[in-house]
């Protein structure tokens, strides 16, 4: 029989299984639902992931790199126009902290296979005002670290990781969110790990790690940055926390997530394994699948020095195809099956007003923007649903 689907097939979603239950009843029995004991075990067990040494759950991974950058150019005395190297294909956060912390985004054409910022395209964009570079890992691939640090230690930059599309892959054998000053993760419901609402940052920098905890608690003084520093404390100890408990040192933000959000975190950590080998396998049941049209479509491709989680399936129609993005997409969204674009930037309409009409100068982020697409990959997809996909993809090609 044919299979026919009776809703929308997404490209993300979340299913609370027994190992999300088991954190969310903790919860509910102890009635604590800001920053405490779930939220400390999910950030632990989040950074030794990626061996780092300092994790930070906040409430988006918008707000995570908003936050780094804000304590970023707090601790070097960066100036408002200063500049931030960003690719030119990117989700809209990437470019909207820069904005909102009064900085100046500085854009790089990006790689036409791996989609991820070129870094042989970097340098001609570093002037006396460039202060950081912010690499983006995007749908799950890596970004080519290695040129991109030695550019950075050679021009004195920081580096924000944006890895909010990435999570639990390497370059060159080294976990990803472990090479910048800060890296930045997504929880957001079509990600790799699913909270709802969530964001995480990594850090290796002690005082940075008591930067961020500061900013995501409205700039509160580091003696307070917790409900349970005062626990167990006496005399002048205690004192000093109850006198410093509204010392705000900081123009800070409330990017605080809570312990709910946290409890799911740790049941996907339970099943991390699964997730990344279901992700990776759909992939590869795709790349099969559509192998037939690979004069039509670029499919996605992976360096041999890293790792691909695949938070979606990417696909670039070719020029030598004889139908549009546009007329696959309609057909697909039409067949119930779910897609997006690949993050379109400069021809956004305030991009336009902020800069101008700048996307034919970066082609190789223009063509993917209007050629490019993408479906889910996720790992709660089920076997009829990825041959679905498969068949209209087939079947759109064949008429």
């Amino acid at each position: 029989m044919t299979f026919i689907p009776e809703k929308q097939i997404g490209t993300g979603d979340i299913v609370l299984s027994v190992h999300e239950k088991k954190y969310l009843h903790k919860v509910i029995e102890t009635s604590r639902m800001s920053y405490g004991p779930m939220t400390k075990e999910f950030e632990s067990r989040f950074r030794k992931h990626h061996k780092c040494d300092h994790a930070l759950f906040c409430n988006s991974g918008t707000s995570a790199l908003h936050m780094s950058l804000a304590v970023l150019k707090e601790k070097y005395n960066w100036k408002d126009g200063e500049e931030i190297i960003i690719p030119a294909l990117t989700f809209i956060a990437t470019c909207n902290v820069v904005l909102h912390t009064n900085l100046k985004p500085v854009f790089v054409d990006i790689e036409p296979d791996t989609y991820n910022i070129d870094p042989k395209k970097i340098e001609e964009k570093i002037t006396d005002k460039t202060r950081c570079i912010i690499p983006v890992h995007l749908f799950g691939q890596p970004a080519d670290m290695e040129p991109i640090m030695d550019l950075a230690k050679k021009h004195n930059l920081q580096v924000i990781e944006d890895s909010c599309e990435a999570m639990f892959v390497k370059y060159k054998g080294k976990s990803i969110g472990s090479f910048g000053n800060i890296s930045c993760f997504s929880t957001y419901i079509a990600h790799f790990l699913v909270t709802g609402v969530g964001g995480i940052c990594l850090t290796n920098d002690d005082e940075l790690a008591i930067m961020l905890r500061s900013y995501m608690n409205h700039g509160r003084d580091s003696i307070y940055l917790d409900m349970d520093a005062d626990k167990g404390k006496k005399g002048s100890e205690l004192a000093s926390i109850v006198s410093k408990r509204f010392n705000f040192v900081r123009l800070g933000h409330s990017f605080r997530a809570t312990e709910f959000e946290a409890a799911v975190g740790l049941g996907q950590l339970d099943i991390v394994d699964e997730i990344i080998t279901k992700r990776k396998a759909n992939a590869a049941f795709f790349t099969k699948g559509l192998q037939p049209l690979t004069n039509y479509l670029q499919l996605p491709t992976q360096k041999e020095d890293r790792d691909h989680g695949f938070m979606m399936y990417p696909i670039v129609i070719k020029k030598e195809s004889p139908k549009t993005k546009e007329q696959l997409v309609n057909f697909l969204e039409e067949n119930k099956i779910e897609t997006r674009d690949m993050v379109p930037l400069l021809n956004q309409p305030f991009i336009k007003d902020l800069f101008g009409d700048i996307e034919k100068d970066f082609p190789v982020a223009e063509n993917v923007r209007k050629n490019g697409f993408y479906f889910g990959c996720h790992h709660y997809l089920k076997e009829e649903e990825k041959q679905y996909i498969v068949d209209k993809v087939l079947e759109f090609f064949s008429e």
